[in-house]
């Protein structure tokens, strides 16, 4: 049989301090729930019909040709506290070699314990992972770079939590799984040797058109500094809460991933926290670019030792490249929320950012819901309710009299909005009812019916559409768990 993928093993040649080799636990009888057909194609994975095959080898019953399955080893900062981790759960079966050569990692996701798992026992519930290929697919559909799902694989044993849940194991696809806490790991464990080493082989994977100014170290420190900016930009963008922003959870190659305890906003509030273990709110909705701002300061203080050898420069240094973030940030953020209601760059003055500012205080004021609100400035909803409201049709007039000035007319206005504002997100009380359907009913007919809109969240439906309610009674006490 042809290979499924074109594996290569990049990652290998830092050598044994960074992973360790394990096999995946077999599991009792694999059974495929989801293949994105769509997404092997676009990686150039081998077509293969026999889903027997495909549950075999995505379960890691079965080992693919060509792999050469690790745990990654990593530390991090969780909820602000540093320890060592590490793969507990999942396992790298390799780099993937798509049709333009770019490297894609295949991890398993559940597949077994790891050297790493801490007495954990190494595998994910079937809820979890189908949440996690729902959202990731969500996410890239919104346009935001992701991580993406290319299977779930039931494995019709018992999972342990708080109850006892069916089990899965997801196939994860990502750039690299390559975060700030395999730097902090490096700092804290390794050599320095290796920590040039990592940097080095980071840029080179991730960031390979990248000029180096000064040194290796502060330039891969500027590049992640940039994609996070638009990366966080993005997720406020669409009212995104990610909910877990540990630095394990900060991806090199800036795409969004680890979608436990994460959630959508529907009424605006920056202070919203979904997640049932951020008691405190540190990553709640409105804080992310703070803590985005924080994670990226422990990646700079984990390259110190090789941005100088005088410690005192070397924070000089790194400090210079940190405070980029807050202005970046703030560029990119404005831009894009410009965008969601008509305006250009060209077009961003002084009273487009108070009318940004009038605007996200009355949705507060009014717990407006945040996609609905720009669908209806935008025109693809009618307004209602408190958009009927005096002071809701001032902010319009004042809207338009703004636009008019820029040279922005309705129609190009609508054109910017367009591709800002998705018409249907996965919203917080429909991403649970499809996933109750699928795991107490065994249903899978409302989780696919979600996928395939939010796969294409900015192709409209036709008419107004449940999807597109709140919550009759708002968020009320939902929480979200990371499933571990």
């Amino acid at each position: 049989m042809d290979s499924l993928f074109q594996f290569t093993h990049s990652y290998q040649s830092l050598g044994n301090t960074f992973f360790e080799k394990v096999l995946p636990t077999p599991v009792a009888d694999p059974a495929l729930l989801l293949y994105n057909e769509s997404l092997a194609n676009e990686l150039g994975i081998k077509e293969n019909n026999d889903t027997a095959v495909l549950a075999g080898i995505l379960s890691g019953n079965q080992i693919a040709d060509g792999a050469s399955p690790i745990a990654q080893a990593y530390a991090g900062h969780q909820f602000g506290y540093f320890t060592m981790l590490g793969d507990g759960r999942a396992i790298l079966l390799g780099e993937h070699l798509g049709p333009d050569g770019q490297r894609w990692d295949v991890q398993l996701k559940g597949a077994g314990p790891t050297p790493y798992s801490r007495r954990g026992d190494g595998r994910a519930t079937l809820r979890a992972m189908l949440r996690e290929y729902l959202i990731s697919e969500a996410m890239h559909g919104l346009g935001i770079p992701s991580s993406r799902s290319l299977a779930v694989v039931a494995t019709r044993e018992k999972v342990f939590r708080e109850e006892i849940q069916a089990g899965a194991v997801l196939t994860r696809i990502m750039k690299s799984h390559i975060r700030v806490g395999t730097f902090e790991y490096a700092r804290q464990f390794l050599k320095t040797e290796d920590l040039e080493k990592l940097t080095q082989y980071a840029l080179n994977r991730h960031y390979p058109v990248a000029r180096i100014q000064q040194n290796a170290a502060l330039t891969l420190l500027e590049q992640v500094l940039h994609q996070q900016a638009r990366l966080i930009a993005q997720w406020m963008r669409v009212g995104f809460i990610h909910g877990v922003m540990n630095t394990d959870n900060m991806s090199i190659a800036g795409e969004a991933f680890d979608y436990g305890p994460c959630a959508f906003i529907n009424s605006y509030d920056p202070t919203k926290a979904f997640s049932s273990i951020d008691t405190n709110g540190r990553y709640a909705f409105g804080n992310q670019p703070n803590i985005a701002h924080w994670n990226l300061s422990c990646l700079a203080n984990a390259l110190l030792p090789i941005i100088d050898s005088d410690t005192d420069k070397a924070v000089k240094m790194a400090t210079e490249v940190l405070n980029q973030f807050p202005a970046l940030y703030t560029q990119l953020y404005t831009a894009t929320m410009a965008a969601k209601i008509g305006f250009d760059e060209n077009g961003i003055s002084n009273e487009v950012i108070e009318l940004l500012k009038e605007l996200m205080q009355w949705m507060q004021t009014e717990q407006a819901d945040y996609t609905n609100t720009f669908l209806t400035i935008e025109g693809a909803l009618q307004p209602d309710g408190i958009y009927t409201s005096t002071v809701f049709s001032n902010w319009m007039e004042k809207r338009n009299s703004l636009l008019s000035a820029a040279g922005v007319n309705k129609e190009k206005a609508k054109v910017i909005m367009h591709h800002q504002n998705p018409v249907v997100i996965p919203r917080n009380h429909r991403v649970e009812e499809a996933l109750d359907a699928a795991v107490i009913n065994n249903d899978l007919t409302l989780f696919n019916q979600l996928l395939q809109l939010v796969q294409h969240p900015y192709e409209p439906e036709g008419a107004y559409t449940k999807y597109q309610e709140p919550p009759i009674n708002g968020d009320g006490f939902y929480a979200t768990y990371c499933g571990t």
